[in-house]
This record gives structure tokens, C-alpha cells and sequence, in this order.
């Protein structure tokens, strides 16, 4: 099958973080932008929109970016949210994923492709990993679930192992990197059916370093990301605040 509009919803992952765009100096390219790039190639007339903030809490993805993609009239969707609502205290997985099957049902309610997401597994990843790991848990066997029942593609990435490699990830451990993006795109590719270019699925070597360099490298991100973080959740700041969408039209790939 070939699509004409696809139309991405998210925080921070589908926006692209940590993968600078070659083509713009502050702007973020990413998985999602990789996959429209080899769906453009398939059919005249592709058209494209990112309505993705990073930052973004379930409730305000819905809010701002659900019924501008309905509108849109997309016969492709990608929806990916919730991965910043398991971070937070009050978290009621069972509540939220109610919510996200509403969303789904709503999404799917035109007959579009909808693309759901077992997210990647960054419990060990994380301080207070464990304390978070039954939401996610949670979550990802909701979506799965609820792919099946409101005919999603379903794509996997908590089984695929690859992610345990540092390699995926930016310095700041949180999002993923270059090479992280890149085997995203290739699950998304797979999970529509569509050959996946080369290199897309690369894993590239990464060596531990001493337990010095490993300790100045906690020291550095702890005051460089994890401090501001912190900081954002005690005044209720979002990283995304005052953002807008990097491409919150339909159009061409390249434009």
C-alpha cells in the first residue's frame, strides 16, 4: 500500500530529538521525518506534517494536536504519547490508557493506518528506573493490546535488544540518537511493509569507558540534563514550553 498523507502526533520522540537535521541549524529530524522521507519516494504527491512538542503530557497532545490531524484528513497516522506521563508521581496507567484507546478508536474512526509504539526500554537507563518500570510495563502491554483490537500497526521496540547499547542514545540518556532514530524509522518501515534502506538497522560499536571517564561522564550529565529536569518538574516548567510545531502543515517532505 502507498500513502499519500502522514500525519505524526507526539512529545519529544516524534519530534526528533537528539537528531540535528543537516538541513537546519536548532531543528531536529528524526524517525519520524526518515520514514516520510522513504514514503515520499513511493507515491506523487506526498505530504507530510509533525505536530510533535517535545515535553508534552498525554492529556496536551490530545488537546492540541488530535482533531488539526483529524482535520488534516491523513490517510496515515503515527501516535506516540504517555512516555512522559510515566515519569511523574501521579501517574494512573490504567486511566491514562483508557484515555490513549479513546484516542486510538477516534484516529482510526476515518479508516486511517494508525501506528502505535511499545516504547524502547529505558528503565535501567534512568535514576529511579525501577520505580517506574510497572507503568511502563503497563503501558506497552496496553498498546499492544489495544493494537490488535483497533487494528493498529503495532511497532515494537521494548523486544528489540539493540536499544540496551549506549550507542542509541544522546548524551542526555533520556532521547535517542542518530542511530537510535534510524532503527526506529526501520521498525516503522517494517511494520507498514516497506523495504528499509541500508544501514537503517546498524547497531555501531561502543566501548565502555574506564570507570573514571564514566564517572566524570555522570558528574557532567547530572548537572547538564538531569539538574534542569529536575528543576522543570518542581516549577512545573516543560522543556517544550512556548514551542510550536516544526511542521504543522501538510507538504511536501523537502519543503
Amino acid at each position: 500500500m502507498a500513502w499519500q498523507r502522514y500525519v505524526a502526533l507526539g512529545d519529544s520522540f516524534t519530534e526528533g530529538l537528539d537528531d540535528p537535521d543537516p538541513r537546519a541549524d536548532g531543528v531536529f529530524r528524526g524517525w519520524a521525518d526518515l520514514t516520510a522521507s522513504v514514503l515520499a519516494a513511493q507515491v506523487d504527491h506526498f505530504e507530510y506534517a509533525n505536530l510533535a512538542i517535545r515535553g508534552r503530557l498525554y492529556d496536551a497532545i490530545v488537546a492540541e494536536q488530535l482533531e488539526p490531524a483529524l482535520a488534516m484528513k491523513p490517510d496515515l497516522i503515527s501516535f506516540a504519547a504517555g512516555g512522559n506521563d510515566v515519569l511523574r508521581k501521579n501517574c494512573d496507567p490504567p486511566t491514562l490508557m483508557a484515555r490513549f484507546e479513546e484516542s486510538v478508536r477516534r484516529l482510526r474512526g476515518d479508516g486511517a493506518d494508525v501506528l502505535v509504539f511499545r516504547f524502547a526500554n529505558l528503565v535501567d537507563r534512568l535514576p529511579g528506573g525501577k520505580l517506574i518500570a510497572p507503568r511502563v510495563t503497563y503501558l506497552n502491554d496496553a498498546v499492544g493490546r489495544i493494537a490488535v483490537e483497533q487494528g493498529c500497526r503495532l511497532v515494537d521496540l521494548w523486544d528489540d535488544d539493540a536499544y540496551a547499547s549506549p550507542a542509541m542514545w544522546s548524551v542526555d540518556r533520556l532521547h535517542m540518537s542518530a542511530y537510535g532514530h534510524h532503527r526506529v524509522a526501520a521498525h516503522v518501515l517494517t511494520a507498514l511493509g516497506v523495504p528499509v534502506p541500508e544501514g537503517w538497522w546498524d547497531v555501531p560499536d561502543w566501548h565502555r569507558p574506564s570507570w573514571a571517564r564514566a564517572r566524570v561522564n555522570d558528574i557532567h550529565w547530572a548537572g547538564t540534563h538531569l539538574a534542569p529536569w529536575i528543576k522543570r518538574r518542581l516549577t512545573g516548567r516543560s522543556s517544550g514550553d512556548h514551542l510550536e510545531a516544526k511542521r504543522p502543515v501538510p507538504g511536501p517532505v523537502n519543503s
